[in-house]
């Protein structure tokens, strides 16, 4: 018999950016798979079982998760964020395709959260009120010679680009190469926003200009929001800045 399989995603981190629509597939579920600091986000009860994993077994994470399903519990899968953004979706979809027949009977509700950039993007203004993208600058999944080729394409197009995992202990040069590749093709006054833990008690959120971005300051708790020619800031005298992207873009203008 088949159960039904929950994938949700807690926001940012703050409690109250979970959706109603997560909370009560929570409340219906009698298990949980995901990495423990997302799990550590949500009020379980007592009859409720926690299946902790590290962050990187992700299809072995999802497998399980299927194979619970399938034979008739009641099962959530968390991520962080929005779980179609980088996250445990595309790990449950891609093991649904590949897995026993069994799993594509499972009852499947994926529900959207609210990812990182656009937490980030709320505390700085609107950076992303026109054309933007996203890339992760993590080479785990993907050549660096792809993320390269992306972020050109990305700044010559005129796209606002969010970076998610842009560093970590292991590679703590892509972030920097990351800039200077960009610096070649946006102009120096470019707004660079460094979203750290938006939402939470610790966050940080940091703007520089793209001359001057600075990769040290940024984590894997960071996301950052590199604007287009067209990202404006506008200062207020004793308020933070803000950024944001015009709607409007004049015919033939880059």
């Amino acid at each position: 018999m088949s159960g039904r399989l929950f994938v949700i995603g807690t926001g940012p981190g703050n409690p109250e950016q979970i959706t109603p629509e997560a909370l009560a597939a929570v409340d219906a579920a009698t298990d949980f798979f995901g990495y423990g600091p997302y799990l550590d986000r949500l009020q379980l009860r007592h009859d409720q079982l926690r299946h902790a994993s590290d962050n990187r077994e992700e299809l072995d994470r999802a497998g399980a998760a299927l194979s619970m399903a399938a034979d008739g519990a009641k099962v959530c899968v968390v991520s962080g964020g929005d779980p179609g953004v980088f996250a445990m979706a595309a790990a449950v979809c891609e093991a649904i395709e590949n897995g026993p027949a069994a799993w594509r009977a499972v009852d499947l509700t994926i529900l959207p959260g609210i990812t990182a950039m656009l937490a980030v993007a709320a505390r700085a203004g609107a950076p992303l009120g026109h054309d933007f993208c996203a890339i992760s600058l993590s080479d785990n999944l993907k050549p660096w010679n792809i993320i390269e080729t992306r972020l050109e394409l990305a700044a010559k197009a005129g796209f606002v680009i969010a970076l998610y995992n842009p560093i970590s202990r292991a590679r703590p040069w892509q972030l920097g190469d990351a800039f200077k590749l960009l610096r070649e093709h946006l102009p120096a006054a470019t707004p660079v926003i460094f979203g750290r833990a938006a939402g939470r008690p610790d966050e940080r959120i940091t703007l520089q200009a793209l001359s001057d971005a600075d990769a040290s300051i940024a984590d894997m708790a960071t996301c950052i929001i590199i604007g287009s020619a067209e990202t404006r800031i506008v200062a207020r005298p004793g308020r933070p800045d803000l950024v944001y992207t015009p709607r409007f873009m004049a015919e033939g203008k880059r």
